[in-house]
């Protein structure tokens, strides 16, 4: 994985257009992973690694007094929702700006495939408390609309034709594999789920993904000639203008320590 590819969330208008266009699932997921913390203590502090707009930070403070988020994006900081005992900082996963046993816990919520696992899990060992976690999250489009098999052929045949998925690093792991500093992976998740779009709301969140944020902020193609073509390509899907269901993948990983 080049830096670059990191580089390219670091723009004013990604910034803007994730802050606008990116769904809220990340509740989804807390409870997943309280469901699995139980019975352990209450947590007073978790570090979200990979923020953003501070989606996945706000969800966080169902689980946490305090909530620490970080980003190696300024633009996207400066629109990270604002919450009581919530606080961003402008870091990167691989050097975290921490003294030694800090965290009760560590998320990353759809960025474990733009950070360097070595690093990243070295640091993490190092801020995290004994017996703490790292939960590594996403939530993958399918590119299904639910009931209209027209549009899984067209986000097939032509988006994804015109925005390829760029390069990015690796986001499967594997139970038999050990990775830095002796994490091992303790369980994995695939949750289905399904998340409402009006066609204006679907713009919004393709014009968010790598597929299109690589190619707008490389400077191949303008933000608004990407917004014109896929407004106009799946108006079709949404004649009746109600809102549509599509498919998503929600995997979770928990990694821990290895005695």
């Amino acid at each position: 994985m080049k830096e670059t590819y990191k580089d390219y969330f670091r723009s004013r208008s990604a910034a803007q257009r994730y802050a606008k266009g990116r769904p809220r699932f990340h509740s989804f997921v807390i409870e997943r992973i309280r469901s699995f913390l139980a019975p352990r203590k209450a947590l007073k502090l978790v570090l979200d690694v990979g923020c953003g707009t501070g989606l996945s930070s706000v969800a966080l403070k169902r689980l946490s007094e305090r909530v620490v988020g970080i980003d190696i994006s300024a633009g996207m900081l400066n629109f990270a929702e604002k919450a009581a005992a919530i606080e961003y900082l402008l870091a990167s996963a691989e050097n975290l700006p921490f003294g030694a046993g800090k965290f009760d816990l560590i998320t990353i919520s759809q960025a474990i495939h733009w950070v360097d696992h070595e690093k990243f899990f070295a640091e993490a060992d190092r801020v995290l408390k004994p017996e703490s976690l790292i939960v590594a999250y996403d939530n993958y489009f399918q590119g299904q609309m639910i009931g209209n098999p027209a549009f899984n052929d067209w986000y097939k045949n032509e988006f994804l034709k015109n925005y390829p998925v760029p390069p990015r690093g690796k986001r499967e792991f594997d139970q038999a594999s050990k990775y830095a500093a002796g994490f091992v992976l303790k369980r994995e998740e695939f949750n289905e789920n399904t998340l409402e779009f009006s066609a204006e709301e679907m713009v919004n969140y393709l014009v968010t993904i790598s597929n299109v944020i690589a190619r707008v902020e490389n400077g191949a193609e303008a933000i608004e000639k990407v917004s014109e073509w896929l407004a106009k390509s799946i108006k079709p899907f949404f004649n009746d203008k109600t809102k549509k269901n599509f498919a998503f993948i929600n995997p979770v990983w928990y990694f821990h320590r290895s005695a």
